[in-house]
């Protein structure tokens, strides 16, 4: 006997097929996935409410002076490097010191975020926590402690708060609907992936289209099951 090499190959009609076979084992595990990701944002993952405060940097000391576009830009510059002095532990010590915060440095310095608003010399301050007081509080002290520490650090310029610091009424993390879907879709592609996987390494004849396509042989007959 001659022996036959063969690859086995699906197409497109046959992985259709066999995910319409599969759909309900398929819809079933995406559920739950989702089910499972609702239920872990819900009870497991502590809330975080987001406080933010803006900040204006000003290049210019003389403020009857023309503004100039290098001005302006100078300054949108310059929120890079306040920002940095921001961050600092000779504005964020000083925070921790006065509100006698059990935090360190280093993990408050991960917290607090500044960023410029729309490429502009506008920078916005913010700083998530559970306690959506505690947030407000904490961004509140760092806009009146960074103004004082960023003039004596940096000669010429000015930062002033254009608006206090505000706390939203809703967490902003953890998203339950970004979360239950992103479960749901990872609970599919893993149960598609199996079915899948399951059918390429599956070697068995099902049908006699099978034999005909994978050995090359003509089938003469088949006998039928019978309950």
């Amino acid at each position: 006997m001659q022996e036959r090499e063969y690859e086995q190959e699906i197409d497109l009609r046959e992985v259709f097929l066999l995910l319409k076979h599969n759909l309900i084992a398929i819809v079933a595990t995406t559920l739950v996935s989702a089910i499972v990701g609702l239920m872990i944002t819900m009870f497991l993952i502590t809330p975080q409410y987001e406080a933010s405060a803006t900040m204006i940097v000003n290049t210019r000391q003389d403020q009857s002076a023309t503004v100039t576009n290098d001005q302006i830009t100078s300054a949108k510059n310059l929120v890079s490097t306040y920002s940095i002095i921001v961050r600092s532990d000779t504005v964020l010590m000083p925070v921790i010191n006065n509100l006698k915060l059990s935090e360190t440095y280093e993990a408050l310095s991960k917290k607090v975020v500044v960023s410029a608003v729309d490429a502009t010399q506008v920078m916005r301050i913010s700083y998530q926590n559970p306690d959506p007081q505690y947030a407000k509080t904490v961004v509140q002290e760092i806009t009146k402690v960074a103004p004082g520490v960023i003039q004596d650090m940096v000669e010429a310029g000015s930062v002033k708060v254009i608006s206090e610091a505000r706390v939203g009424t809703e967490p902003v993390s953890p998203s339950i609907k970004k979360n239950t879907a992103i479960a749901g879709i990872l609970g599919m592609v893993l149960s598609v992936s199996v079915v899948l996987i399951k059918e390429l390494f599956n070697n068995t004849f099902k049908t006699s289209e099978d034999i005909q396509s994978r050995l090359g042989l003509t089938v003469l007959g088949v006998i039928p099951e019978i309950d």
